[in-house]
């Protein structure tokens, strides 16, 4: 069946390939993102006839902006995927600053909730409804690499989802955390030390995602995913290979 999509992130790796295949498969995608000129070149990779809303999730009124558009022009929103997220390249406890704390936490969780707030209400007068919230493998176990506020807020995001299911389900709402670890995308070019080449070659890529988010869109509305945690078959997590402080040498990824 034919869904209305709202895909917030949608200019970035995760987003951009959940939008195509979304596309690929007759749903209708609405993309969001904060950068307009980014946004559109997502637009034209994704259809050339698909459409695009500006949208600076970290501000309430934005997203409700967006929401009244949406609602407006499509009369509903079946299916909301919070992909957009943040981390500041100074992220440890010796050089994280109060602004960028407080940036990720307004996008990677604030942001999240203003999205899912904003389509419940449209989605209890329905009793039907999917929300998937991209969080992060960093959520459920502390890692260096990650620092303390993207880790704080991608373990809130799993309590915020959490609690969605605990309310909304008596409304045939559902959602779903995924959880990946190890994703190749253009931010890993950021990385200090950078990733290996025979690493990154490991690696989930952003399909995978699209294609786990396809699964949960195809089920049957009785059924809910509450949580996908999810890794490459190479789990470098649980072998070792991903930078500490213990272990800082150029040859980590």
């Amino acid at each position: 069946m034919k869904k209305i999509v709202w895909v917030i992130g949608a200019a970035g790796a995760v987003g951009l390939a959940i939008s195509k295949n979304l596309v690929l498969q007759g749903h209708t995608v609405i993309l969001s993102g904060r950068n307009e000129a980014k946004l559109l070149a997502a637009q034209m990779l994704v259809a050339a006839d698909s459409e695009s809303v500006v949208v600076d999730v970290s501000d309430s009124q934005s997203v409700l902006k967006a929401r009244d558009y949406i609602e407006a022009k499509y009369k509903r929103i079946d299916v909301l995927i919070n992909t957009a997220g943040i981390n500041p390249p100074k992220r440890h406890w010796s050089n994280l600053s109060l602004e960028d704390w407080d940036q990720t936490i307004k996008v990677n969780l604030s942001g999240m909730f203003y999205a899912c707030q904003s389509v419940l209400g449209g989605m209890r007068e329905r009793q039907d409804g999917l929300i998937i919230n991209v969080a992060s493998w960093a959520g459920h176990f502390a890692a260096y690499f990650a620092g303390p506020a993207y880790s704080s807020s991608k373990r809130a995001d799993l309590a915020l989802t959490e609690t969605i299911n605990m309310e909304e389900c008596i409304h045939g709402i559902r959602a779903t955390s995924i959880s990946p670890a190890g994703i190749d995308t253009p931010l890993l070019d950021n990385r200090t030390p950078p990733v290996r080449e025979e690493v990154r070659k490991t690696l989930l890529k952003p399909e995978d995602i699209a294609s786990v988010v396809s699964y949960l869109i195809g089920l049957p509305s009785h059924v809910c995913i509450n949580e996908i945690l999810m890794s490459p078959t190479l789990n470098l997590p649980y072998l070792g290979e991903l930078q500490t402080i213990k272990r800082p040498s150029a040859s980590m990824p």
